[in-house]
């Protein structure tokens, strides 16, 4: 088994999306190479409902697909062909915008006034870039959960895992979409496949990955850029480890336990060119889908639902 090395290292960054939504941004619009086929990813945790009541209203998707995963209150959306929904806590929501679609996601908080998700974008080829739209909502009580002897908990979203495979299908990149907590002190070694590109998202407690350059089986803190990768802040400290190539990676949980997403998905490697919630591969498609915006000519087909 070969460790997969410690490629990138970065903290989600504050911003502001939609009609004043304030969220972390984990990465997105630079370059795309490094997690392709995956584009962007927001972690819209907040706790003040002035900050995130006025949602994401009307907006267009092409040329991708939109994975929104709830974890504490809800997410009710809507197209302009009529379909709609609910999102509730424990659910994900896979939408594939394809040839077109206008949305809106208006989030509420729990009693409490929580509201915590992630919506991670992932690119289509080119192929199927003007496929159909097509929704996969999938409430919280169909998503497979495992736990090991050692007390690991795994969610599977989509992908396979420890011979399970998540309720999410159809999907062009093929990918795993996990999200494991670790006991506290837990030391796990988590199988990925060679050729997939992976990520790992940590929202919750703390801990270390082995990096591919030290001593067999030895875990220790992985300096970048100044900064140690070991994952201080208790509370959910919103870190994005990028993993280089091999086929598995290796984690120590610290003293309160370790929760994160882990995310891969097979490369497309094919051109993008994006602006927004539209991506296509040259910039003579990225026009014309502006142009069939302006002309109304934007939404090519009925979405199944």
């Amino acid at each position: 088994m070969s460790v997969r090395p410690i490629q990138q290292l970065s903290q989600a960054r504050p911003t502001m999306e939609g009609a004043g939504v304030h969220l972390h941004r984990v990465f997105g619009f630079g370059d795309p190479s490094m997690t392709d086929p995956f584009l962007m990813m927001d972690d819209f945790r907040n706790d003040d409902p002035s900050q995130y009541q006025n949602g994401f209203p009307w907006h267009p998707h092409r040329g991708i697909e939109t994975i929104t995963y709830v974890l504490a209150g809800t997410v009710e959306h809507a197209d302009s062909l009529g379909n709609h929904g609910r999102l509730g806590a424990g659910s994900v929501q896979w939408m594939t915008a394809g040839s077109g679609i206008m949305h809106q996601e208006m989030p509420e908080g729990d009693a409490m006034g929580r509201m915590h998700g992630f919506q991670l974008w992932a690119n289509l080829p080119a192929k199927d870039k003007m496929t159909s739209p097509r929704y996969q909502d999938i409430a919280g009580q169909d998503i497979p959960e495992i736990t090991d002897d050692d007390g690991t908990h795994v969610r599977i979203i989509t992908g396979e895992f420890w011979g399970q495979r998540g309720p999410v299908d159809g999907i062009a990149a093929e990918p795993q979409y996990l999200d494991i907590s670790l006991p506290p002190n837990t030391l796990k070694r988590l199988p990925i496949d060679t050729y997939r590109n992976a990520f790992a998202y940590i929202f919750e407690g703390s801990g270390t990955f082995k990096d591919a350059s030290t001593p067999t089986g030895v875990l220790v803190e992985k300096e970048f850029n100044g900064e140690e990768l070991h994952l201080r802040d208790q509370s959910g400290n919103r870190t994005l480890v990028v993993f280089g190539t091999g086929d598995e990676i290796v984690v120590r949980s610290g003293e309160q336990g370790m929760r994160f997403l882990l995310v891969t998905g097979q490369p497309i490697q094919e051109p993008v060119a994006w602006h927004g919630p539209i991506v296509m591969n040259t910039q003579a498609e990225l026009r014309q889908a502006f142009a069939d915006l302006q002309s109304g000519q934007f939404i090519k087909e009925k979405a199944s639902f």
